[in-house]
């Protein structure tokens, strides 16, 4: 059986500090094949890494994680970043475009509503979403897993478990198991039929990403952003 862990993020996300090496030593640790790169709004780093990673023996799906208007999208399979801040229809199309999957991230979670996409739009949508995840390695509660299956069989999307990865500690607890290695081109065939392992999420995550967030800002030099941040957390 081969392993695929969907739904991971890197340093180039705004939430993460996860480092290209750390990333290969633990998933080679963990024996995952294929893993799916989905940055917050960004591309540039699943391109970077895709050979480097292919000469390590694991396969790469470039992903983006886009937020649209009514909560986040992911598209896998890409070619080219796709810009945040549009209608689901918008961000949909042009993930088609590509010859992409459309795969819809954490649909039922009440500590991340802001990005959680709006379940009228997966109504309206739903016979163009390849994907959904009815398990994120980052949902706090077992009730949000139950309620995002729920979701996935009234709507008849093919369900997926997402590991969400933001962290070295996070990497190789939530993937799928197929017969046949994965790649974006038989994801969804062979979702079919996977082997799901889910786990429950390690809540320490949660902190490491809001400190990921500061140190990215610090980097960056953004003192407003560092300060709206920090603010936030006092009040």
């Amino acid at each position: 059986m081969y392993k695929t862990e969907l739904h991971i993020h890197t340093r180039y996300s705004k939430d993460s500090i996860l480092a290209y090496w750390v990333l290969i030593l633990f998933l080679k640790i963990k024996k995952i094949n294929t893993v799916a790169i989905t940055d917050h709004n960004e591309i540039a780093g699943a391109i970077k890494y895709k050979k480097k990673f292919e000469k390590h023996g694991i396969n790469l799906i470039i992903g983006e994680e886009i937020f649209t208007n009514k909560g986040e999208i992911i598209g896998l399979g890409l070619k080219e970043k796709i810009e945040p801040d549009q209608s689901p229809e918008s961000t949909i199309a042009q993930i088609k475009q590509q010859g992409g999957i459309v795969y819809v991230p954490h649909p039922y979670d009440e500590k991340r509503y802001k990005t959680v996409l709006e379940e009228s739009a997966i109504a309206k949508n739903r016979n163009k979403i390849d994907l959904i995840e009815v398990h994120n390695g980052r949902n706090i509660s077992k009730d949000f897993s139950k309620k995002q299956e729920e979701i996935a069989k009234k709507y008849g999307i093919r369900p997926i478990v997402g590991s969400d990865a933001h962290t070295f500690f996070e990497l190789g607890r939530n993937y799928i198991s197929t017969e046949k290695i994965i790649t974006a081109d038989n994801l969804v065939k062979e979702a079919k039929n996977a082997t799901f392992s889910k786990k429950q999420c390690i809540s320490f995550a949660h902190k490491w990403t809001r400190f990921a967030r500061i140190v990215n800002i610090i980097k960056k030099g953004d003192k407003n952003e560092l300060h709206r941040v920090v603010n936030k957390r006092r009040s």
